[in-house]
């Protein structure tokens, strides 16, 4: 194989005992006689490990003839195969590779003391495989996967680079580590007791009354984990993360779940804690806007997540942001994406009003006595809209979906929706154990047609996974499968509940397209309530805004244009935004800066005329 070719063979795909070893009987070299494609254990041998079982294959790389063949790749009936051309910058050996056909990372973020290091990118392009050797967890082997090395030879790897002096201080042992996970809804599968008892086991720095009082969770203080909600576990995963006295903190996805207010909080207590000590911060965000206002310096990440993944040298953090935005990294000379991901100077496109898809009259819901109630504003929503809704967690956007979706009835005001309704919900309860293909092909007849492959199926990355079952989905993966599912069905409206969380950047985009398409193509109305700027900015024509108190009174006004919906929503959160000069992506601008002042003094809170 060329020297920039790698092959990757997805263990948990290959299934010889389902195939007949199409791969290797089809394979170019083994028709003339070379052992390319090769069963595991007839390569290794009874007496030398390997992973995998034995059964399973194993490709040559210096025997395969690259990408341009890619025979076993078409052949294989499972897509456990790629053959993948890599950048021809890349140095001749990755920092770390997992084994034969396995996956390979090349290049390291750097930790700055006293500074906030983004990563930006898709998942599963090694950053957790970064985080373990940054730590000393995981030694890098240099590619030598059969020999590794120790980390001397890793040393002097890095011998002249930035990462000198910080990979001195992992050999002496002089790094500790902590991590906020990023699928904080795992966290009640690993602690059984309440928020009080998981916090006060990591107060390091006697800084938890403070933590709890700004992240706003002294109300579930008392509580059991396994009760509280997706933000709150973020929040008490965010608390018990900083709490700790540690060289070196690791934070991947901040924002899952969390309000813009909550966003900006959180954003404000990992800068505060990097400029106070001798620390370093990493943070892996997919929100672009929270990412720009907290990171110094950014890497980009980039490659085929699951085969090999490639980490930038540090940039400017705007620079880095369009870059990525681009598809196209200046100095690496590396076109990463086809096409640039764009935005308007307004909204995406002018609201038109067209036919009314149906009217609702003000609504009252309450809960309890008194615990909470919601006053929903009557309104009018339209054929062939995106309806986008913003506000506070806590305020009722999700009881609102509840009452249009009809599995909530209103105290006050009569809600004749005569429609047929889709509705993904806020949080994905999946246990079913069922195929990914099994379950998307029962909810539509559309399965697997052209136009559902391309619309739905590729936009969302979900061949990748149909064969896997829904129990053993990641989170991002399962969120997937929740849109598809949705707009699946054949409904007048459809109803997405936070359709961006633990989505990278790449695939909210995707997610984005396909919902947009998806009502176009359709004639369909989508509403979607989500805390991603960049999302409602791509998707929305209209804008529905909640305030009130969080947890005690919620209001939702009447849709209203993009505009001024925004400049309603973020003036009631003291938040403002700019355009940015050479993408036009929507910044946040520092608090009291000029332009913070001057466009509150103008009141334009979501960008400058």
């Amino acid at each position: 194989m060329a020297d920039d070719s790698i092959a990757v063979v997805d263990l948990d795909r290959c299934q010889p005992d389902r195939c007949n070893y199409e791969c290797a009987n089809f394979c170019p070299p083994n028709r003339t006689g070379k052992d390319c494609i090769v069963e595991r254990g007839d390569f290794y041998g009874d007496d030398e490990p390997y992973d995998g079982a034995p059964d399973q294959i194993r490709i040559s790389e210096d025997i395969c003839l690259g990408e341009s063949c890619g025979i076993c790749v078409e052949k294989c009936p499972f897509d456990a195969i790629e053959i993948i051309n890599l950048p021809s910058e890349l140095e001749d050996e990755p920092v770390h590779r997992y084994g034969e056909n396995a996956f390979a990372l090349y290049g390291l973020p750097v930790p700055e003391t006293g500074q906030v290091t983004g990563i930006l990118g898709p998942n599963g392009i090694g950053k957790s495989t970064a985080v373990k050797m940054l730590s000393g967890e995981l030694t890098p082997n240099l590619g030598r996967h059969d020999d590794e090395p120790d980390w001397d030879a890793v040393l002097d790897r890095f011998r002249g680079t930035e990462l000198q002096n910080y990979i001195e201080r992992v050999i002496d042992g002089d790094v500790e580590v902590a991590r906020k996970p990023q699928y904080v809804d795992q966290i009640p599968k690993q602690f059984d007791g309440n928020t009080r008892d998981l916090l006060e086991r990591t107060d390091e720095r006697g800084a938890l009354d403070s933590l709890v009082e700004r992240l706003n969770i002294g109300p579930v203080m008392d509580q059991d984990i396994d009760s509280i909600s997706g933000g709150e576990l973020q929040r008490v995963a965010l608390a018990a993360t900083l709490a700790r006295d540690v060289d070196f903190y690791f934070l991947d996805e901040i924002t899952p779940y969390l309000d813009i207010g909550q966003r900006m909080t959180a954003a404000r207590l990992i800068r505060e804690l990097a400029e106070d000590g001798d620390r370093s911060m990493m943070v892996v965000e997919h929100d672009l806007a929270i990412l720009d206002l907290l990171a110094d310096t950014l890497h980009v990440t980039y490659g085929e997540p699951g085969a090999y993944g490639v980490v930038t040298d540090p940039k400017s953090v705007r620079n880095g942001i369009n870059e990525y935005l681009k598809g196209y990294l200046d100095n690496e000379n590396m076109r990463i994406r086809p096409n640039a991901i764009t935005f308007e100077e307004h909204a995406p496109r002018e609201s038109v009003k067209g036919q009314t898809l149906f009217e609702y009259p003000d609504i009252h819901k309450s809960y309890g006595d008194g615990e909470f109630s919601l006053d929903v504003d009557g309104g009018t929503v339209y054929e062939s809209e995106v309806l986008g809704i913003v506000g506070p967690n806590g305020i009722g956007k999700s009881t609102m979906a509840k009452l249009f979706a009809g599995q909530l009835e209103p105290d006050e005001g009569e809600l004749d929706v005569d429609l047929d309704i889709a509705y993904k919900p806020q949080y994905i309860e999946i246990d079913q154990p069922i195929r990914v293909d099994a379950f998307l092909s029962s909810i539509t007849d559309e399965f697997g047609s052209s136009y559902w492959d391309t619309e739905v199926a590729r936009p969302l990355q979900l061949n990748p996974i149909m064969e896997q079952n829904l129990t053993d989905l990641s989170g991002g993966e399962r969120q997937r499968v929740a849109i598809a599912a949705c707009l699946s069905k054949d409904a007048d409206l459809y109803l997405l509940d936070e359709p961006s969380a633990h989505l990278d950047v790449e695939q909210r985009v995707q997610a984005t397209t396909a919902i947009r398409r998806y009502a176009e193509n359709h004639d369909a109305t989508v509403m979607v309530i989500d805390h991603d700027i960049y999302m409602i900015d791509l998707l929305a024509d209209r804008l529905m805004v909640f305030d009130g108190e969080p947890a005690v009174h919620g209001h939702a006004s009447p849709p209203q244009p993009m505009r001024d919906g925004m400049n309603e929503f973020l003036a009631d959160l003291d938040i403002t935004f700019r355009r940015d000069e050479r993408t036009g992506r929507p910044r946040i601008n520092k608090p009291g800066s000029q332009l913070d002042r001057q466009q509150k003094r103008e009141g334009e809170y979501y960008y400058s005329a």
